[in-house]
């Protein structure tokens, strides 16, 4: 689906731009180049990450429950499985950031730069509980990975609740009407972190606060299932409906971009724009960048805290040496995130690839800190 990855591909451009123009002293230095630009990035950048939410919700019904029943025979090692794809490219990135952040640590602001890690931080982030352990993240966006994977798990057990609760007896074929429940509990679940769970930031380190924007890309992937064009137009009616209902209770950004977002997938999905053929070449590298967002994601912050650290100790310092200073760190963390995608992300994720990591992490941590 070209389009879906054109769109991660813009989403994590802006993301990465956010954090840019956030973190270090370049973004203070070329702010007045472009104030009203910076300011949006430095403000509104991070909803991007709605669109990933949204996105990650679509595949995963994809994946899980096409026809909206649970297509997983072993569900524990389908959860796992996850972990092992999430961890891998993430462990190498963290380790990277662990061993920059005390490269240039004497040379930047100790705000900017992580502090030297703990063995129960490594541990926690390794684990993906750093944020509900309450420990200090050790690179921005890792909050992320860790919702990525709770928001998984969580849309895995509510589709094969039903099927848990009344397993179909041996010979019996499946009833019609249950492969609604699943679909029925998402929304209910969804519904629910939209007026509720969204609106409690203490609640902002778990599945639940994110689950609004994440169960309207799963409902969007079973709308465009429907063979009826009435049928289509009740629930994109109704997904219009349960969102502008939760912005009538309280209005919040992030989930008005959640919510068109949702609503661009189902018209998309509706007039077949997720074909491959409905996609010039012209959109190919928006493509590959969507492909290594992940990467991107993780990879481009310590090389911003490396970028800072050379541009803040040059001479002489001026705006326009900020700036570019800024425009080579973006081309370098794509360059960075390419070879993090080929390396790491792309290969299939084992075992021994993920313990390896998790000790090549704690190694260096440990390194770091003495």
């Amino acid at each position: 689906m070209p389009l879906l990855d054109v769109a991660k591909g813009l989403a994590c451009a802006v993301i990465v731009g956010h954090h840019l123009s956030r973190y270090g002293p370049m973004p203070a230095g070329a702010y007045g180049l472009a104030p009203d630009f910076f300011g949006w990035l430095a403000d509104d950048g991070r909803l991007a990450v709605q669109v990933f939410l949204v996105i990650a919700g679509f595949l995963a019904a994809a994946s899980l429950a096409p026809d909206g029943l649970l297509r997983v025979d072993r569900p524990i090692a389908r959860i796992l499985q996850r972990y092992g794809r999430l961890v891998m490219p993430y462990l190498a990135a963290l380790t990277v950031c662990v061993l920059v952040a005390a490269l240039v640590r004497p040379w930047l602001d100790e705000d900017v730069v992580p502090a030297s890690p703990s063995i129960g931080q490594l541990f926690a982030h390794g684990l993906l509980l750093q944020d509900l352990l309450g420990y200090e993240s050790l690179s921005t966006g890792v909050w992320y990975v860790a919702i990525d994977f709770q928001l998984f798990a969580l849309a895995l057990v509510l589709v094969g609740l039903p099927a848990m609760l009344s397993p179909p007896t041996p010979g019996s074929t499946a009833n019609p009407s249950s492969r609604w429940m699943p679909v029925l509990l998402v929304l209910a679940l969804a519904v629910s972190s939209l007026v509720l769970f969204n609106r409690n930031a203490s609640l902002d380190g778990t599945a639940l606060y994110f689950f609004g924007a994440y169960g309207l890309g799963m409902l969007v992937f079973w709308i465009g299932r429907a063979t009826r064009a009435s049928t289509w137009q009740s629930a994109v009616a109704l997904l219009l409906l349960m969102g502008a209902g939760a912005l009538a209770v309280e209005w919040r950004s992030r989930i008005a971009t959640a919510l068109v977002t949702a609503l661009l997938i189902a018209l998309a999905q509706h007039w077949h724009w997720l074909s491959p053929a409905k996609w010039p070449v012209l959109a190919v590298p928006l493509q590959r960048l969507g492909r290594m967002s992940y990467s991107l994601f993780l990879i481009h912050f310590p090389v911003l805290l490396a970028m800072n650290a050379l541009v803040a100790n040059l001479a002489p310092h001026g705006p326009w040496l900020d700036l570019l200073g800024m425009v080579a760190t973006f081309g370098l963390s794509v360059a960075a995130a390419a070879l993090l995608y080929r390396w790491v992300e792309s290969r299939p994720a084992s075992w021994r690839g993920v313990f390896a990591l998790f000790a090549a992490l704690l190694v260096s941590g440990i390194v770091v800190s003495l």
